[in-house]
């Protein structure tokens, strides 16, 4: 039989005729288990896919089906049973089985007895019962829930064809409700009824007496509020016995299990609805009460629909129609749920008809739920870019309205995310978030947002039009700037000077009027504001393109933690030398930062700062100019997680050094490792080992630390290398309960490491650049390399910005890390600091030819650093 590539059935193709030969197997003797069990399976698929068998191929079939009780196989034997069950019905003498089934039943292999009982009821009559209804009751109270249960289902098909002999079961059946096990509990529940429902008074009896004794079974519990339900909606019972019974489904709204809570509320909606004018069984209390309980079931599978549609949005498009129907639902919560759920299903077609739906609900809902609406409207405008102005509109709208501060900072932060994603946005968003800010009240939002404007106000797609504009604010836009300055706190009014120094660096015909403005603002009361004030007009006043950009545009980003202790260590020494900052490193970007600061959270035993370090490596202590670290990396794996040993390095870069940082843990609780320590090895001569610092023990799943102090070769070129590593300790056996050595002396063991390599980017700190094309600029040609590569290895844009962004070790600038959709070019900056406080900028032109081809540009105020820079990545 061949199966159809892509792992469809392998049944599918099965015929009755051929089925029917192979069943012949059954017959051998001993049975053959693995071909019995898949001609088995055909037949018992043919049967469910419609098949049909006459009487004589049933019977053939079943007789030599009964052969194969010879087998012991638990798969085997339970498609035996399945066989039984199916060809009951048609096939003749097949209670011919019955002394095996009843063998089974009453064995001692539980997987065997239940599908045994369930097998043997659909094959007992009347006449027969009498042989098995010692078993049938002792099954139904054994203490193996699954035995119990397939019993009590059984006695509910014996029940159809003889009432009257299950109902001298009922003490089993009884004694089976009140179990422990959840089904058990509810199987005897529904027999118990069974037997009882003839008898109205026994089922009164039997509710009162379950109601006041109580049910573990949450699907007990399920089916006795059917039964009262049922009771109630009679109306043969007494007003009294009703409100007992209805105070009983009231309860039950209160109950932990959310299946048992919506059952009552169903059963109270349902008796509502049935309720007539003469006889009023549920009070609007109880309505209410469910009606609330619904509710919190339609705002959980809102809020589920919503979890899904933020990722498979495809899956939820079928309940649209449903979702837009909740827009006008009285909960707001509901409604809200719905339409953010909606925005994340729906097509670019139907954003005009949510927009409206929006508008019409909005100032009903709290700002938690505004904040909402807010965050799926930017997924929105990220997925439908032509609906973006739309969008933008109605944010604007929403920006004008009443709000608290996070739902203000929500809406802000999603025009600015549509600013940068979509460069035509720009302008209008510029526009909608300078008209917000004549009037906000909230001054970190306006401080961001001023900032915001002195970044990109002057880099907009058409420059003349938005510097026409600005100036027209000296009289407009500037003025509106300048009205910060003189009408807002002291915080906004220093943010407002430095966007004014901002304008005036990059749009040459407003400086005149902006040095104006800067001398006015040289009067504030406020010492920041005069101070940068003073300042920014004296360093506009130079009018140098070099000093103006390193001053104003891309002002050094200092370490602020570095520069204290460089300052510290200064003042310390010889003060009639100027202080050098090309040794502080620069503070690294937000992002980086997070993500170091994430990487450092994972090290078992992470270093906090270069203090520490410095401490644990005397060595490094004498060398005072190397006190300052450079950078450290993310921590490299260099064994497997599941390994005995597992050791991860982090490398600490210094002016003049590199310490090898390894956390070291012993997952072995029958050892302890004393004397540890990394040999590291490199294959050329260039480097050399300091001091390696051994870690004094290592007992079971403690972290440890060791050290290896590198001196980085004086010739730039050669600062690249790979290292072989292997990890060195002495062994002693342990208690592994107590973790007490049984020896005193141990013996000598190593364990091979990863390579460690140390590449450009240990070298390289990433550094922010605000204006990439100042600083250029101020760097100059003079140090220029350029190089063509041609990355064969990558087949996209996106890739190959990754590849070059991590294996240089630098900071992405003007957003260049994001390649534009459709794009067979692009053009990615990067900014860093040279080991030594060399600027470093790089610009890649990238462009899709047979894998990526790559233009590379190096810029650096060392041009033995735009060599190193360049031939790395050769």
């Amino acid at each position: 039989m061949t199966e159809v590539k892509g792992g469809s059935n392998p049944y599918q193709c099965s015929d009755k005729t051929s089925v029917l030969q192979e069943a012949r197997v059954f017959n051998e003797t001993p049975v053959n288990v693995k071909r019995s069990t898949h001609v088995l399976t055909k037949i018992l698929y043919l049967l469910n896919q419609g098949e049909t068998l006459g009487t004589k191929e049933a019977t053939d079939v079943f007789f030599a089906m009964t052969k194969l009780f010879q087998s012991n196989d638990i798969i085997l034997r339970r498609l035996v049973y399945l066989g039984i069950k199916e060809l009951c019905s048609v096939a003749e003498d097949t209670i011919i089985v019955t002394s095996s089934l009843t063998k089974d039943m009453t064995g001692r292999e539980d997987q065997y007895r239940a599908s045994a009982i369930r097998a043997l009821c659909r094959i007992t009559d009347a006449s027969m019962l009498q042989a098995v209804e010692r078993y049938m009751k002792q099954a139904m109270v054994d203490r193996t829930s699954g035995v119990s249960s397939a019993a009590l289902v059984s006695c509910r098909h014996i029940a159809q064809h003889s009432p009257d002999v299950v109902k001298r079961w009922v003490a089993e059946v009884q004694e089976a409700v009140h179990s422990d096990n959840v089904m058990v509990q509810y199987h005897g529940l529904g027999m118990l009824y069974q037997i009882r429902k003839s008898d109205k008074l026994a089922v009164t009896k039997m509710v009162s007496k379950l109601i006041s004794s109580g049910m573990r079974s949450p699907y007990a519990i399920c089916l006795l509020i059917r039964i009262v339900a049922k009771l109630i909606a009679e109306e043969e019972s007494s007003a009294g016995e009703r409100s007992h019974l209805m105070e009983f489904l009231e309860s039950m709204l209160r109950h932990k299990s959310e299946m048992v809570v919506y059952e009552a509320a169903n059963a109270v909606v349902a008796l509502s609805a049935a309720t007539t004018t003469t006889t009023t069984t549920t009070t609007s209390r109880d309505l209410v009460t469910a009606i609330s309980v619904l509710q919190l079931f339609l705002f959980a599978a809102v809020r589920t629909l919503g979890k899904v549609a933020m990722t498979q949005p495809a899956a939820v498009t079928a309940c649209n129609l449903d979702l837009e129907n909740l827009l006008q639902d009285v909960n707001r919560s509901i409604a809200t749920l719905a339409i953010t759920t909606l925005l994340k299903t729906g097509s670019e077609g139907s954003i005009d008809r949510l927009m409206r739906s929006i508008a019409a609900f909005l100032n009903d809902i709290s700002d938690e739920f505004k904040i909402v609406v807010v965050e799926a409207l930017r997924s929105l405008a990220l997925q439908y870019p032509r609906k973006q102005a739309l969008l933008m509109g109605q944010l604007a709208d929403m920006l004008r309205n009443e709000g608290g501060l996070a739902y203000k900072e929500a809406i802000a932060s999603t025009i600015i995310t549509i600013i940068e994603d979509n460069p035509d946005a720009k302008e209008k968003g510029l526009d909608h978030l300078c008209e917000f800010i004549e009037d906000c009240e909230h001054t970190t939002l306006a401080v961001r947002i001023l900032h915001l404007l002195g970044k990109e106000g002057p880099r907009t797609s058409r420059p003349a039009r938005y510097i026409r504009f600005i100036y027209n604010r000296v009289i407009l836009e500037v003025s509106f700037i300048y009205n910060r300055v003189i009408l807002e706190n002291a915080a906004v009014r220093a943010a407002a000077v430095s966007v004014l120094a901002r304008f005036g660096a990059q749009c040459p015909d407003l400086l005149p009027n902006i040095l104006v403005l800067l001398q006015r603002c040289m009067l504030d009361t406020e010492d920041e504001v005069r101070d940068r004030s003073t300042y920014y007009h004296a360093v506009l006043s130079t009018r140098d393109p070099a000093i103006i950009a390193r001053c104003i545009l891309n002002p050094p980003m200092y370490s602020l933690s570095s520069l204290e202790r460089a300052l510290l260590s200064y003042l310390s020494s010889d003060t009639t030398k100027a202080f050098d900052a090309s040794c502080v490193p620069a503070a690294p970007p937000p992002a980086a930062s997070a993500s170091l600061s994430s990487a450092a959270s994972s090290i078992t035993a992470a270093i906090s700062g270069p203090e520490d370090v410095t401490s644990a490596v005397p060595a490094l202590q004498q060398e005072k100019r190397s006190v300052s670290m450079h950078d450290n990396s993310a921590p490299v794996e260099l064994t497997e997680s599941e390994t005995e040993y597992v050791v991860r390095c982090v490398k600490h870069t210094f002016l003049g050094h590199i310490i090898l940082q390894f956390d070291c843990t012993n997952t072995l609780n029958d050892q302890l490792l004393e004397d540890v320590s990394v040999v590291v090895e490199e294959d050329g001569s260039n480097w050399q080992i300091l001091q390696t610092l051994p870690c004094a023990s290592l007992p079971y799943s403690c972290p440890g630390t060791c050290y290896v102090l590198l001196a980085i070769p004086e010739d730039i070129m050669s600062t690249t290398g790979t290292f072989t590593a292997c990890l060195k300790f002495q062994v002693r056996d342990c208690d592994p309960i107590t973790g007490e050595p049984e020896t005193e002396d141990g013996y000598g063991d190593d364990y091979t490491l990863e390579d460690i390599e140390i590449s450009v980017s240990d070298h390289v700190s990433a550094a922010q650049r605000s204006n990439f094309a100042a600083a250029w600029e101020e760097l100059g040609p003079g140090s220029e390399l350029e190089d063509t590569f041609a990355l064969t290895s990558l087949s996209s844009l996106a890739e190959a910005v990754t590849q070059v962004t991590n294996f240089l070790g630098m900071q992405p600038c003007d957003r260049s890390e994001k390649v534009p959709d459709g794009k067979n070019s692009h053009t990615l900056y990067l900014a860093g600091t040279y080991r030594g406080g060399q600027s470093v900028l790089v610009r890649a032109k990238l462009a899709l030819s047979d894998g990526v081809a790559m233009q590379l540009t190096v810029r650096s105020t060392d041009p033995a650093v735009s060599e190193v820079i360049a031939s790395a990545v050769g």
